[in-house]
């Protein structure tokens, strides 16, 4: 193929991803849009609430991650069905992905009203841990709520309809705010006492709550929703389905957990340096995510293609876009990332006003170049893998390189385990290194497996 044929099919297959990632992109950025708020409002009552809602934040997105994983399952396998044209099985998978949540969301919701665990984790100090406390208590009523939204999301998308989920997404997050004025700082008019970190998990469960009530009346009325058989009886239980939905969720939920715990799990032993630097660690992380929804909104939108190419038994074109979805998530990465480098200073200028915060943060979002690039890529290649319905090798490489060389590394050089770890990386910036470390060795190895698992598959019937 020439260079402008190669490029002619790498654009269309940019407007087709673009068309399912723009919605999915701006309610991704309504969902981040909640921590960021959180962030911002917490910042200005001080280093401890902030500290509490790191190490809060970071308990919750544990447990939620590899529940929501899971729960994501009905992604692939509804996508197949819908590109299959199988539309009443396609709708059953919902079904059995809520009962799923409804499942899982016990378990959930008992880690984080008994969050010791954590707080061992952190060495959290009494204070902190208060606060955090209250914090978790309040958000693990939000738990059933956004598990069973993820599954409502899963579907949506996989059926190529992620702008009702946008939508959805964008009332939460114009909700939150007004709520979060309310809880953080008090309102002595209506009798409410300054909250502090606990307000932001009440505003969240309240948010959650009412999220999922508007998608289960839309589930029942929505016309849309009638080739699916969605608006009748609930489909009670189904093993077949349930195991299927379970032999591809817990690789997935696996995958994510062992990604983002890479991650929170960092904010637990950055506390240990004290509120300051874990203030700062949960500045950058925040502007991480936030820069992490366009190559999370690329890699939904070219996996469900490729879910939907599969079922209608086109893997010529399921095998194209992928690896496309691949190389424009890389391409829009290293643009993003440059931009941030080099505007870090004004960017922690938005967060906050305090010195020393802003100083801890500094160094570590010179790491985010490469940190964004490397995740891009991992990411969007681990998400085209599970519309194959492929997850267990990147479950693999993932806690090689997240677990072992990310936060074990990051561990090891933070807190000069060995004595022979440079001056400038210990401390937070060693967990910020060995984390970019460990995510481009992600990033090699789940690129390459596809690449290796795309040329198995040629001779597939296309």
């Amino acid at each position: 193929m020439t260079g402008a044929g190669r490029a002619a099919r790498l654009i269309d297959s940019g407007r087709r991803i673009a068309t399912l990632a723009w919605p999915v992109f701006v309610g991704q950025v309504a969902v981040l849009g909640f921590a960021t708020v959180d962030t911002l409002f917490v910042a200005r009552s001080g280093a401890l609430d902030l500290a509490a809602l790191a190490i809060g934040g970071a308990a919750y997105i544990s447990v939620f991650v590899g529940l929501m994983g899971i729960v994501l399952a009905v992604g692939p396998i509804a996508g197949q069905l819908y590109g299959a044209k199988r539309y009443h099985e396609c709708g059953a998978q919902l079904h059995q992905a809520m009962w799923l949540a409804l499942f899982f969301a016990v378990p959930g919701c008992a880690l984080l009203l008994f969050p010791e665990p954590f707080f061992a984790l952190s060495h959290a100090t009494p204070e902190v841990a208060g606060r955090a406390r209250g914090y978790l208590a309040a958000i693990a009523f939000a738990l059933p709520f956004a598990l069973l939204f993820t599954a409502f999301r899963g579907f949506n998308t996989a059926v190529s309809r992620p702008k009702i989920v946008m939508s959805l997404q964008l009332g939460a997050l114009v909700l939150k705010v007004p709520l979060n004025a309310l809880l953080v700082f008090g309102t002595p008019a209506l009798h409410i006492p300054a909250l502090g970190a606990a307000g932001c998990g009440i505003a969240t469960a309240i948010c959650m709550a009412g999220q999922m009530v508007i998608a289960w009346v839309m589930l029942r009325r929505d016309p849309f929703y009638d080739r699916f058989g969605l608006r009748g009886a609930v489909h009670g239980p189904q093993r077949d389905s349930l195991m299927a939905l379970l032999r591809l969720g817990l690789p997935m939920g696996g995958s994510i957990m062992v990604e983002v715990t890479g991650f929170t799990f960092m904010a637990f032993f950055i506390a240990r340096l004290g509120a300051t630097p874990v203030a700062g660690h949960q500045i950058a992380i925040n502007l991480v995510s936030l820069m992490f929804m366009m190559p999370l909104a690329i890699a939904n939108a070219a996996s469900t293609l490729v879910a939907q190419r599969i079922g209608a038994d086109d893997l010529r074109d399921a095998r194209r876009i992928g690896w496309h979805g691949v190389e424009i998530a890389l391409l829009i990465a290293l643009a993003m990332g440059g931009a941030v480098y080099l505007l870090r200073p004004a960017i922690l200028r938005i967060y906050t006003d305090d010195a020393a915060v802003v100083a801890a943060a500094l160094p570590l979002l010179a790491w985010v170049a490469v940190f964004h690039v490397a995740d891009a890529v991992q990411t969007t290649a681990a998400f085209v893998l599970r519309a194959w319905r492929i997850a267990t090798v990147p479950l693999v490489i993932y806690v090689l390189a997240i677990w072992g060389v990310g936060l074990g590394g990051g561990y090891t050089v933070a807190f000069d385990t060995f004595g022979h770890a440079p001056p400038t990386l210990r401390g937070a910036q060693g967990f910020w290194s060995a984390a970019t470390a460990g995510l481009v060795i992600a990033g090699c190895g789940m690129s390459l497996f596809l690449l290796w698992m795309l040329k198995q598959r040629r001779g597939e019937r296309a």
